[in-house]
């Protein structure tokens, strides 16, 4: 039997991640809530494995992104299909706004970046899904090119041309804010 009390302190210790995860997956409040409380009470069903287990945040980060991708793939519009062309120079991973995330040492510099994590969560929600979802997965999940077709059940190539539209989709719409490029 699950004790309440250590139920809500495990919640609180990884409500922000799951909902986080899901906010930026699929970009809407409301949804990114219904997917945290899904995620908890699966959660609470396993909280006896899960109590004690060292690689529950991966669990609870991978349930997170699947109920996402099936809540996207069930309710959202269908993705938009771009062509299936592949565009060299995709492999490598783009370090622009991503470098920006990046630790840093002083007070300072680490509220410059919170303020342009800020800006760059508001930039990501505002592209289209089939854009920001490839997206998120790849550079926030960590996910690889063929990882990502597999879950979205889309062809590898989708996938790069995808991420490559919501790379430049990004930087264009983080042109305001040039600090977030370097």
């Amino acid at each position: 039997m699950t004790d309440p009390l250590q139920f809500e302190v495990f919640m609180r210790n990884y409500q922000n991640m799951v909902y986080t995860t899901a906010w930026r997956l699929l970009g809407r409040e409301s949804d990114a809530e219904d997917i945290a409380q899904e995620v908890f009470l699966k959660a609470h069903l396993h909280f006896n494995e899960l109590a004690t287990s060292p690689t529950v945040g991966g669990w609870l980060k991978t349930v997170t992104r699947n109920l996402c991708l099936n809540h996207l793939t069930r309710y959202r519009a269908r993705w938009r299909f771009f062509s299936e062309l592949e565009s060299p120079g995709l492999e490598g991973r783009d370090q622009g706004f991503a470098g920006a995330l990046a630790a840093r040492d002083t007070h300072e510099q680490e509220l410059d970046t919170a303020d342009q994590r800020q800006v760059l969560e508001q930039a990501l929600q505002k592209l289209p899904p089939a854009q920001r979802v490839p997206l998120v997965l790849y550079h926030f999940e960590d996910l690889s090119y063929e990882e990502i077709a597999a879950r979205l059940k889309v062809s590898l190539g989708k996938v790069k041309t995808d991420i490559h539209r919501g790379r430049e989709a990004l930087r264009r719409k983080l042109a305001l804010h040039p600090a977030l490029l370097n």
